[in-house]
């Protein structure tokens, strides 16, 4: 970058990630995330003037958002879109994903989710942070 700072920002600098990127960060196949594009309309990269992806954290956020509710919680993607949908796309409320998860008694599937959310939220956040490391 010239001294005198006049370069322009280039997309990582941006906040912004390529498909690529994206998929090795949730674990992800491009392909599935262009499919989740199609299925969850509130997943909504921006496309450069090239026709490539650009995530935005938003965008990064909502994905981890529906991994967990597809592969953590068991959604179908029908479902998830539509808890996602009711929820304003917050897939992180406790009572929300408890209202809609099958599974044992009242008392040991909120301890259990509890937990669970726990987890996957310090895994959300170690991403993140891994996230702001590799843009460096």
């Amino acid at each position: 970058m010239p001294v005198n700072g006049t370069a322009t920002q280039t997309a990582a600098e941006k906040g912004l990630y390529n498909i690529g990127h994206v998929g090795r960060l949730a674990d992800l196949k491009p392909f599935v995330l262009r499919y989740w594009e199609t299925e969850f309309p509130m997943l909504q990269p921006l496309k450069s003037s090239g026709g490539r992806r650009l995530y935005r954290q938003e965008d990064v956020d909502m994905v981890f958002r529906i991994k967990r509710l597809l592969y953590d919680e068991g959604f179908t993607i029908a479902g998830a879109r539509r808890f996602l949908r009711e929820h304003d796309g917050n897939a992180d409320s406790n009572e929300a994903v408890a209202g809609y998860a099958s599974a044992n008694s009242a008392a040991e599937g909120a301890a259990q989710l509890l937990n669970r959310k726990m987890l996957l939220d310090l895994r959300d956040t170690l991403r993140a942070f891994l996230t702001l490391l590799e843009r460096r």
